[in-house]
């Protein structure tokens, strides 16, 4: 006949010299304890820690202990979850056997593993805000792309805005009382000034007297000026 209270006995015995920093008894009947669990540091420090509950029953290790999670640090829901699915697996495939080294060393490697997870996180977490750097720093350098369309629509604009600043500053030179206008200002203020050139010798003159610093400055080579003489 087997003597469950020894078999706990000697197995609490073992727990207590096994985890003498983190094992606590809670109560001598039933027997209740708790181990807490911490995992190994990941790359930047962090860890991951779950205390777990047990308490005997009477036909334990023919029955599986009572466990719960006891309180815990940085875990999820989920990783709670996934704990408790652990524990309930590895009891049944060890039912007849003292177990608790077995749960806590199976919890042990779970928590290793969530913070492997957790460092993977962090690592893709990092590469896609370097990604998102990375594509704004290119947007930034090549600046909007031009087509047909938005540039006849800037040029239009601009076109408009520079029409209206002409036509302001001729207004305030006016009422300003300011001298006549060089040909150098009318030219910038009418480019159709190029051409009136030719209208004088479509009226039938050889020549005509044109300021040569005028045509010089703004490069207006490209007329055909016959007859054109400079003074």
């Amino acid at each position: 006949m087997t003597d469950y209270a020894e078999e706990q006995r000697n197995e609490l015995e073992a727990i207590e010299s096994i985890y003498p920093d983190s094992f606590t008894v809670l109560s001598e009947d039933p027997t209740s304890f708790t181990i807490t669990v911490t995992s190994d540091a990941g790359e930047n420090g962090e860890t991951v820690e779950t205390t777990l509950k047990f308490t005997y029953v009477d036909k334990y290790p023919d029955e599986p202990p009572l466990w719960e999670i006891y309180s815990q640090e940085n875990l999820e829901e989920s990783d709670t979850e996934d704990i408790l699915t652990l524990l309930q697996q590895q009891a049944e495939e060890n039912l007849g056997m003292v177990m608790i080294f077995t749960l806590v060393t199976a919890v042990q490697e779970k928590l290793n593993t969530i913070v492997d997870v957790m460092k993977n996180r962090q690592e893709e977490e990092k590469r896609r805000k370097e990604k998102e750097a990375q594509e704004a720093e290119k947007v930034a350098f090549q600046g909007t792309v031009v087509t047909i369309e938005n540039f006849l629509a800037w040029k239009a604009k601009f076109e408009l805005e520079m029409a209206e600043l002409r036509r302001k500053k001729q207004k305030e030179e006016e009422q300003a009382g300011k001298p006549k206008l060089t040909g150098k200002q009318l030219f910038e203020r009418d480019h159709n000034l190029d051409t009136s050139d030719i209208q004088f010798l479509e009226d039938g003159k050889d020549s005509v007297s044109v300021d040569g610093f005028i045509l010089q400055e703004y490069e207006v080579s490209c007329l055909s000026l016959q007859g054109v003489r400079y003074v």
